[in-house]
C-alpha cells in the first residue's frame, strides 16, 4: 500500500449529514412567522401613539409628551391623561379580546362567520342592561358593564348547556344553532322591552352603539385581569384547537380530552368578549375579520393564529378609532360605525378575493 493512500473517513466525518429540507423549510417558516409578529407589533406601536397623539384638540407632540412625563398645562393634561390615554387602554383591551375571541368562537364552532353573536354574547349583555335599566335604575355605565358581563356569561352558559349532545358534549353545529336560537330569543326581549319604556331606550342607545368614547375608565381596572386571565386561557387552548380541527375523533385519539378542551375555550371567550362588551358596547366585524387576515398571512396553527389575531385585532380598532376622529371634523364617528363602514365591504372583498380555509 502507498503511504500516500488517504486514510478512511472518520466516524465523525461519514456520520455527517445535510439538513434535512424539511426542516429548513419549517425553521424559515418559524422565522417569517416570528418577524411577521414583530412587524404587527410596530404598527400596534404606532396605532398607539397616533391614539394618543391625535384628537379633536390639536396638540403638538411636545406638549403630549411634557403632559405624560410631568404637566403642560391643566387643559393639556386632563386631554391627554383623562381622556386619551383611559381611550387608548380601553381600544388596547378591547382590539385584543374581540381578536383572540372571534379565532376562538370560528375555531370551536367550525363557522367562517362566528363572533360574538354565536354564542348569544352580544345580545345576552343587551338583555341583562335593559332589565337593570328599567327595573334597578341602573344609570352610571360601570354599572351597566357589569350587568352587561353578567348577561354575557349567563347566555354563552345556556348556549353551551342547550347545545351539549348527551354523552358527547356541545359540537360546532349544535353550539351554532343554540347560539342563534339565544340570540334572537334575547334580542326580541330587548326590542319589546325597549319599546315599552322611553326612558330606557334613551338610555340603552347610548351603550348600544359601540364606542370608546364617554366610557367610565374605572372599568380599566377590572377588566385588565379579566382579559389577562382571557387571554392565557386561550393561548392554552390553541393545542386542542388544531386536534379539534382534524375532527373530534382525530382530537380524541390524539389524547385531548374534548369536552374540558370546548370548556376551557368557551370560558375564554366568555371573559374576553363578555368583558368588552360590557366596557365598550357590541363593537362589529373585529372578531369576524381579523382571524381571516391572521389566516391569510399564518395558516390555521392557531399556536400563531391566536397571538396574531390578538396583535391584529387592537391594531385595527385603534386605527379604526383614530380614523373616526378625522371623517366628520369637527365631530367624530364612533368606533362601530367606522368598522362597519370600512369592515364590511373589506369582508366581502376577502369572501369574493379569497378561498376561506377550512375551520
Amino acid at each position: 500500500m502507498s503511504e500516500s493512500a488517504e486514510p478512511p473517513p472518520t466516524l465523525a466525518a461519514s456520520s455527517a449529514s445535510p439538513t434535512p429540507p424539511a426542516a429548513t423549510a419549517v425553521a424559515a417558516r418559524r422565522t417569517r412567522r416570528i418577524r411577521g409578529l414583530g412587524l404587527l407589533l410596530l404598527l400596534l406601536l404606532l396605532a398607539v401613539l397616533a391614539s394618543v397623539l391625535v384628537g379633536a384638540r390639536a396638540l403638538s407632540p411636545h406638549t403630549v409628551w411634557l403632559a405624560l412625563t410631568s404637566t403642560a398645562g391643566a387643559e393639556a393634561d386632563i386631554i391627554v391623561n383623562d381622556i386619551r390615554l383611559p381611550r387608548t387602554a380601553l381600544g388596547l383591551l378591547a382590539g385584543i379580546s374581540l381578536g383572540l375571541g372571534g379565532a376562538l368562537m370560528q375555531g370551536h364552532t367550525r363557522n367562517p362567520l362566528g363572533d360574538p353573536s354565536v354564542l348569544g354574547v352580544t345580545f345576552g349583555a343587551a338583555l341583562a342592561v335593559v332589565l337593570g335599566i328599567m327595573f334597578f335604575d341602573v344609570a352610571t355605565l360601570y354599572t351597566q358593564a357589569w350587568f352587561a358581563f353578567a348577561g354575557a356569561a349567563v347566555a354563552a352558559v345556556a348556549v353551551y348547556a342547550i347545545g351539549s349532545v348527551p354523552g358527547r358534549g356541545p359540537t360546532p353545529v349544535t353550539l351554532a344553532l343554540a347560539g342563534t336560537a339565544v340570540s334572537w330569543m334575547s334580542y326580541s326581549l330587548v326590542s319589546g322591552l325597549v319599546l315599552l319604556d322611553e326612558s330606557t331606550m334613551q338610555t340603552f342607545r347610548f351603550w348600544r352603539v359601540g364606542s370608546l368614547v364617554g366610557r367610565d375608565p374605572s372599568v380599566l381596572a377590572p377588566m385588565a385581569p379579566v382579559v389577562v386571565v382571557g387571554a392565557l386561557l386561550a393561548l392554552s387552548n390553541a393545542r386542542a384547537l388544531n386536534a379539534l380541527a382534524l375532527g373530534e375523533d382525530t382530537a380524541r385519539s390524539l389524547g385531548f380530552r374534548v369536552g374540558r378542551a370546548r370548556v376551557v375555550g368557551l370560558a375564554a371567550v366568555i371573559l374576553l368578549t363578555g368583558m368588552t362588551v360590557a366596557a365598550c358596547g357590541p363593537i362589529a366585524f373585529v372578531g369576524l375579520i381579523v382571524p381571516h387576515l391572521a389566516r391569510g398571512i399564518v395558516g390555521s396553527d392557531y399556536r400563531w393564529l391566536l397571538p396574531y389575531s390578538a396583535v391584529m385585532g387592537a391594531t385595527l380598532l385603534l386605527t379604526a378609532d383614530v380614523l373616526g376622529r378625522f371623517l366628520v371634523r369637527p365631530g367624530e364617528l364612533q368606533v362601530g360605525v367606522v368598522l362597519a363602514l370600512v369592515g364590511a365591504p373589506f369582508f366581502v372583498y376577502v369572501v369574493r378575493r379569497r378561498r376561506l380555509l377550512s375551520l
